[in-house]
């Protein structure tokens, strides 16, 4: 195999990634049918492809359908933490996919990193949270004019990129694979729900029964969460800034009140909301002691951390791996997770591959999708087309085996007429 660009931790991790990607992919079966697809047909073929996602054992068969499309892909982390380095080694040496991504990279090693994916002139771009188009409008504009389109996969990078589009800046058109329902309705709810109790548990060892868990966030990922902590007997608290969330979280069974009011309460905190300072100083002031802080949302600035380690005035140890304990001057000990970042995938393992099945579905249609229609499309953002998301709910039910009705000629015509009533 020719050399192929990358910087990895270890190559001599492959063999291990190349097991843990098989044992995704057998969980993968409507991706796995879009492969061998794109295996025949090519629909990306000659076409530059930069990737800024997780890197994880879901994430590389994400990367080898899009490679058997025809695509020249070059894949980068999107969270210094989510990394799963014998992934990343196996995608360069069996897949020979230029990959740049280590777990635990500085924040300067993972800007490069970035840079590097766009090394060359991406004609698509595939974005989780939004931090390559960023770089792409602010440090690499002389790439623009190269780029038919691209995708993103999380509600920040939605939020980021329509703000973009409003203010009249985005230079390309982005479908919002996040907003298709065969993502957030499962990948936001049941994935996160999940793995966020799973990084946790393995990050502490607690046990959740009898806990007063506060969620903050009431949307698909809060939700998740939320569903999932009363499952293990948490007693959930809900913040929200959103009436109509907060009156949905009140009827799901959970409490809901202001996060000054939860700080005094909680001993688990988890912040969903993708905005900033969620979690600060006047929290911090009035947790009890031993207090766990996490976050799930994208970014590590959900939680003040500035104003927590200002608090404790360095007084700052390292518990466990993920756990960093600050004591603050009476005593108290708050535990931050992750250093802040997604729990999720610091501690664990991110989203089950068999529900990541469906959002890396999207993606791939989504850019088979770009690469023949993107250059009619406006800059700005764009819902997933309507056929593709019901497609991959079809593909997904045969999968598991599931069949569904369909509407009789009497049915179809009762419902698209107005003159039969009671």
């Amino acid at each position: 195999m020719a050399h192929i660009a990358h910087d990895v931790k270890d190559l001599k991790l492959a063999a291990a990634g190349r097991q843990r990607i098989a044992w995704a992919d057998d969980q993968m079966p409507v991706l796995r049918t879009i492969r061998e697809r794109f295996g025949r047909e090519k629909p990306l073929k000659g076409l530059r492809l930069a990737a800024c996602l997780h890197v994880t054992s879901e994430t590389a068969n994400l990367a080898r359908t899009l490679a058997a499309g025809g695509a020249e892909v070059r894949l980068c982390a999107s969270n210094p933490l989510s990394t799963q380095d014998d992934v990343a080694a196996s995608l360069v040496e069996h897949d020979g996919i230029a990959v740049f991504a280590i777990k635990g990279e500085d924040n300067d090693t993972y800007y490069r990193h970035i840079l590097a994916a766009l090394e060359g002139g991406p004609n698509l771009t595939m974005d989780d949270g939004a931090d390559l188009v960023s770089i792409l409008h602010s440090k690499k504009r002389e790439l623009l004019g190269g780029i038919i389109g691209g995708t993103e996969e999380t509600t920040t990078g939605v939020i980021r990129l329509t703000s973009m589009a409003n203010e009249g800046v985005l230079q390309y058109p982005i479908i919002a694979v996040n907003d298709a329902m065969t993502k957030h309705f499962f990948d936001n709810r049941y994935g996160t729900g999940q793995s966020t109790l799973d990084g946790i548990i393995r990050a502490t060892n607690l046990l959740i029964a009898g806990l007063k868990v506060v969620v903050a966030g009431y949307g698909w990922c809060g939700r998740g969460v939320a569903m999932r902590a009363r499952g293990l007997g948490a007693q959930v608290l809900v913040t929200e800034i959103e009436p109509v969330k907060a009156l949905e979280a009140v009827l799901d069974g959970n409490q809901v009140c202001t996060m000054q009011e939860a700080a005094r309460l909680g001993d688990i905190f988890i912040t969903l909301t993708g905005n900033k300072h969620v979690l600060g100083g006047e929290h911090f002031q009035v947790m009890k002691d031993g207090a766990v802080v996490a976050n799930s949302g994208h970014f590590n600035v959900e939680i003040d951390i500035p104003a927590l380690e200002k608090l404790a005035g360095g007084r700052k140890e390292r518990l466990r791996d993920y756990v960093d304990q600050y004591t603050l001057p009476d005593g108290r000990r708050i535990n931050l997770l992750g250093e802040g970042r997604l729990i999720n995938l610091a501690a664990a393992e991110g989203h089950p591959a068999a529900v990541m099945d469906m959002s890396f579905a999207n993606q791939a249609l989504a850019s088979e999708h770009l690469a023949r229609e993107g250059k009619g499309l406006k800059r700005a953002v764009h819902p997933v087309p309507t056929a593709i998301d019901r497609d991959i709910a079809r593909l997904k039910l045969a999968t598991m085996g599931v069949t569904i009705d369909t509407l009789t000629r009497e049915q179809r015509t009762y419902l698209s007429s107005w003159s039969e009533g009671t």
